[in-house]
């Protein structure tokens, strides 16, 4: 089971970190615009369009992979002090309350938004020689899909957080910088405490 969740997590992530070099092309596209605009004075047709669907790409295609990270912003100032067992069960009931419908409507809305647009072989208006949108369009249920099996996955988390007490492992590669200090913190002040203990264990043994 831990392996089949793995995997989705990796094809997640892996999808989220391909999709990560559009801020690069979008950088380059708008340096390029910015150039063309006001020391050519010959600005493009199509930046702004580019600029948009590349950042609104980006932005979609990277909600699983930070789903799978546990990355996503949460009002956790309760939460972090809740048992994992506990904290299980109220992720479980979001998700069933709040996660999933809205996952079904995105991907039941976006497929018609995109077969639309793919019908009309829609361009964008923003411009006068607009590019193609429809596979950008394509995108929204693709996302969909994509936050449908990580939610699945995740809720397998959850039942198996109940069942065992304790979260299942789960792919890293990045840390919130809160965690980090507060970990590095908790790890100096035990070994503060356990320094203390030895040398008052010491003291009395004298």
């Amino acid at each position: 089971m831990q392996s089949l969740l793995l995997a989705v997590d990796r094809i997640n992530a892996f999808i989220g970190k391909v999709f990560a070099w559009c801020i690069v092309i979008l950088m380059l596209a708008i340096c390029y615009e910015v150039f063309r605009r006001y020391v050519l004075r010959d600005p493009t047709t199509w930046a702004y369009d580019v600029s948009l669907m590349l950042y609104g790409a980006l932005f979609m295609m990277a909600g699983a992979y930070t789903l799978s990270r546990n990355g996503h912003v949460r009002g956790d100032f309760l939460y972090r002090n809740w048992s994992p067992p506990t904290q299980a069960k109220c992720d479980l009931l979001l998700y069933f309350l709040f996660y999933f419908p809205g996952i079904l409507a995105l991907i039941y809305s976006g497929w018609g938004y995109f077969y639309l647009s793919w019908l009309l072989n829609e361009h964008s208006s923003f411009s006068p020689d607009g590019p193609v949108i429809w596979p950008f369009k394509a995108i929204i249920p693709i996302t969909g899909v994509m936050m449908l099996a990580q939610g699945v996955v995740e809720v397998v988390r959850c039942w198996i957080c109940i069942r065992d007490g304790d979260w299942p492992q789960r792919l890293h590669d990045v840390e919130e910088m809160e965690k980090v200090i507060l970990e590095e913190a908790a790890a100096r002040q035990e070994a503060i405490t356990n320094a203390a203990d030895r040398e008052g264990t010491t003291r009395g043994a004298l």
